[in-house]
């Protein structure tokens, strides 16, 4: 009987043992992917402001002043409304004639653009791995994410890619084939 116990007992530690190393890998990978989000979060918005930059200068040049005050209205409003903001200048820069745009100034609005869609795509696929990991059950029964709040996806309008106007002369979009090596589950 003292051999079964002390089997028993033994069977019980590791387990112990694998639950909170589990728990410990799982929280650890859980800060990671939340600092992740946030440097998109925060590259996203970088991107978000260069393109307002190159708006204002559009306005500027093609004189459109519902242009400026959409693009300045964009780093003014709360962060609940950006998304709405950012809509809206998409919308204007979308319908927007850039031929008539000096080629220096159509190409960085076109980089800026670019630059937009690739740091939402990565925010909103750091948003998905946290949310991913944070909707666990381990993860969600013990708390692993502290008060760390939520993710929110950031969602906007991206431009259409073959848009003959959107890009400068001998420039082409990036190929969307993937070249790396599929992401770990």
């Amino acid at each position: 009987m003292d051999s079964f116990a002390l089997l028993l007992s033994c069977l019980l530690v590791v387990v112990v043992l694998l639950v909170v190393t589990s728990c410990l890998l799982r929280a650890n990978r859980l800060d990671r992917l939340h600092v992740r989000t946030d440097a998109a979060r925060a590259a996203l918005l970088a991107a978000l402001e260069r393109r307002a930059v190159v708006a204002r200068a559009v306005a500027l040049h093609r004189r459109d002043e519902q242009l400026r005050a959409t693009a300045t209205r964009t780093e003014r409003v709360p962060p609940s409304e950006r998304e709405a903001a950012e809509n809206d200048l998409s919308q204007l820069l979308g319908g927007l004639d850039r031929a008539g745009l000096p080629e220096q100034l159509r190409a960085e609005l076109a980089e800026a653009e670019q630059r937009v869609m690739l740091a939402r795509r990565v925010h909103n696929d750091a948003v998905r791995d946290t949310l991913a990991l944070r909707s666990r059950r381990l993860v969600r029964w013990l708390r692993l994410a502290g008060k760390a709040p939520a993710p929110n996806y950031f969602e906007i309008v991206d431009p259409e890619p073959d848009a003959p106007s959107a890009l400068p002369p001998g420039s082409s979009w990036p190929s969307p084939t993937w070249t790396g090596s599929p992401p770990e589950a």
